[in-house]
């Protein structure tokens, strides 16, 4: 079970250990959710749909991967994959708690800069990056520059970015167990350099005659990775690389980034593994072949740049119901979002684990704190599927039960939304995008992100005269 009124931690939360210690870390489920009255309060204060984020959560969930992957190795860096949620107070927190920024784009970058993080204190992510995004990075001086591409190599050795780290991003050629739509860490991708055809040792090679200050290899296998087994292949590949290029006498890497990818629960079904386990057996995978070969690993950082573990379970979203409509097939529930606020479902099958919130109603719990779950005392639950605003088939949340007498009015709290939502969101329609509130450490709720309106839509547009 997850949240108290604003979030349960596995570590000793609101709810401590007589009920938590009974439960398996694998299987413990403290994701953040909202309560009843304060879901109603909030909807009511900011209208929805809404994103809700809570700061203590993201502390907690980066204070216990920093523990885990130190535990692991001594000499670490954990950077934050801002792709999955780049709103400028949770780049804020996350830099708080000691972790660099990845970032894929200009806009990216400056979101971090506005957030008050130095360009030094970002690495710059991509496959086609151009000279102006590369020329804002150096000039900048980014913390490191992770080259996608032997164009990139050549654009580096033009721009002169003098003693900026690069880092080589290797395509390892493992396929893992996800959506095909996130997995990058296959030969077929176009993500790196591939090592088995030779392209990752060409790269290397090229990059020292270009004269770049090359740091060390970089690997991301995918996204949502609820084993480690293809991070653990995809580290090993990296391992025996560098392992080969510095028995060969071509280069000695001291620095290796085992990307991101472990996974979050997004439904009562998932079971991710303890970061703590995850950290050991990844780690483990890259030092062992180094190890055994007499790598000088005393000279070594282990890097990694998790995104969805940070953020996913700490924020939920608040829609409002609209129409229910029974067709000979099933119940839809119609809410006043859509894919353009969640485009998960759509993109990748991804499901998720849905509460009806009522006026004067609180949910009846197995243990005595709020999250996913609910068991309602009545009505009885049905299957519904939960259907947005957009003239579009739109089917957000296929087959989840809710209370048969389910209406308009009532609230619909989402949870595990914190990931690639916000940042995802886009106008489709003409919608405008959520709002976002942080909910702070000593109760409070602060609006983050305002909600876009209906003039800002149109900013960028212009009728030209002939057509006025």
């Amino acid at each position: 079970m997850a949240g108290s009124e604003t979030t349960i931690r596995g570590a000793g939360g609101n709810h401590t250990s007589a009920i938590l210690d009974l439960v398996p870390a694998d299987l413990l489920d403290d994701r953040f959710g909202l309560a009843s009255h304060r879901a109603l309060s909030l909807a009511e204060t900011f209208g929805t749909p809404l994103y809700v984020m809570d700061e203590d959560s993201i502390r907690y969930r980066a204070r216990r991967y920093q523990a885990a992957f130190r535990a692991a190795f001594p000499r670490v860096e954990l950077a934050y994959a801002s792709k999955a949620n780049s709103t400028l107070a949770v780049l804020k927190i996350l830099h708080q708690e000691g972790f660099a920024i990845d970032v894929a784009s200009i806009g990216e970058l400056e979101a971090a800069r506005r957030a008050g993080i130095p360009a030094s204190d970002c690495h710059l992510h991509g496959n086609y990056k151009t000279d102006l995004e590369l020329a804002v990075a150096i000039g900048n001086q980014i913390g490191a520059i992770m080259v996608d591409s032997l164009d990139e190599i050549e654009q580096l050795r033009r721009l002169q970015p003098g003693q900026i780290e690069c880092v080589l991003r290797l395509a390892p050629g493992v396929a893992p167990d996800t959506h095909h739509r996130i997995s990058t860490g296959q030969a077929d991708t176009k993500f790196g350099f591939n090592i088995s055809d030779g392209s990752a040792e060409e790269a290397v090679r090229a990059s020292l005659a270009a004269g770049l200050n090359l740091k060390g290899f970089h690997c991301h296998v995918g996204s949502q990775l609820l084993d480690p087994d293809a991070q653990r292949g995809g580290g090993e590949e990296l391992a025996k690389f560098a392992l080969d290029m510095r028995q060969r006498g071509l280069f000695t890497a001291r620095y290796l980034n085992l990307g991101g990818g472990i996974g979050v629960r997004y439904t009562e079904i998932d079971h991710p593994m303890p970061v703590e386990d995850y950290c050991q057996l990844v780690v483990q995978a890259v030092i062992e072949p180094l190890q055994a070969s007499g790598y000088p690993i005393d000279q070594l950082t282990l890097a990694q740049e998790p995104g969805r573990y940070l953020v996913a379970e700490t924020g939920v979203t608040l829609y409002r119901v609209g129409p229910v409509k029974q067709t000979p097939v099933r119940t839809y529930v119609a809410i006043d979002g859509g894919l353009s606020d969640n485009p998960r479902p759509a993109m990748y099958e991804a499901q998720y684990d849905v509460e009806l919130i009522r006026q004067g109603e609180r949910a009846q719990w197995d243990v005595p704190v709020d999250g996913p779950g609910a068991v309602f005392g009545s009505p009885g639950l049905t299957k519904v599927t939960i259907s947005g605003r957009h003239c579009e088939t739109d089917e957000l949340f296929r087959d989840v039960e809710l209370p048969a007498d389910v209406q308009n009015g009532d609230l619909v709290q989402v949870f595990t939304t914190g990931a690639y939502n916000s940042s995802m969101s886009s106008n489709y329609n003409r919608f405008t995008r959520p709002a976002t509130v942080l909910l702070r450490p000593d109760g409070t709720a602060e609006l983050v992100q305002a909600r876009e309106t209906i003039e800002q839509l149109f900013q960028r547009e212009s009728l030209p005269k002939d057509l006025q």
